[in-house]
């Protein structure tokens, strides 16, 4: 199940894609290790109490959606507005570690995901070792994944067909975020 989650395209794979697009490959795969460790941050809060704090606390969860809807929503509009001319390599491995972390921790379609794949194999009765082994793999997959994505796509051949195409691919992932954005509000107002 995480490998299925991790390989969806989705507001993870456009960012990776487009941190590899401006830094080239160190910015790609500081991007993919930063998104591991934000979906780390879920892995670990689901395996060891995310759903209890949820029962008992659906407020904190929800600021979490509203601020990963608004993440999404900058996001979408940043790419929207991006020129191609904006597209200039920067070695920022700082500011793609940034934004994989920052993508993955407010995303709440992560944290759904994570709750509904971990809640089918969680057991009160596991040990607190078996529940870190679970926690590890989810958060290991994810990077893994990205951290393949990353090095394709600095592939010189593939990065150039990307950067010539970059106007039209920061239309598309800029109209995803949007549309995860809206997606996250209209959830959260229950129609």
């Amino acid at each position: 199940m995480f490998i299925l989650g991790a390989t969806s395209p989705g507001p993870s794979l456009a960012v990776v894609l487009r941190n590899t697009m401006i830094g080239g490959r160190a910015r790609g795969l500081a991007c993919a290790v930063g998104h591991g460790i934000g979906f780390g941050f879920y892995a670990i809060s689901v395996v060891f109490g995310l759903v209890i704090i949820m029962e008992n606390h659906p407020s904190v969860f929800t600021v979490m959606q509203i601020v990963g809807g608004l993440f999404l929503l900058y996001l979408g509009i940043e790419m929207m507005r991006a020129e191609e001319k904006e597209i200039i390599l920067s070695e920022g491995k700082r500011e793609g570690f940034i934004e994989g972390f920052f993508i993955a921790f407010l995303n709440p379609k992560i944290a759904v995901f994570m709750l509904a794949v971990l809640s089918s194999v969680l057991d009160p009765s596991m040990s607190n070792d078996t529940k870190w082994v679970i926690a590890a793999m989810g958060a290991t997959i994810d990077t893994v994944w990205y951290v393949l994505v990353a090095l394709l796509l600095s592939n010189s051949n593939i990065l150039t067909k990307i950067q010539n195409n970059q106007k039209i691919l920061n239309q598309i992932t800029g109209l995803l975020m949007i549309g995860l954005a809206i997606w996250t509000a209209v959830r959260l107002a229950g129609f």
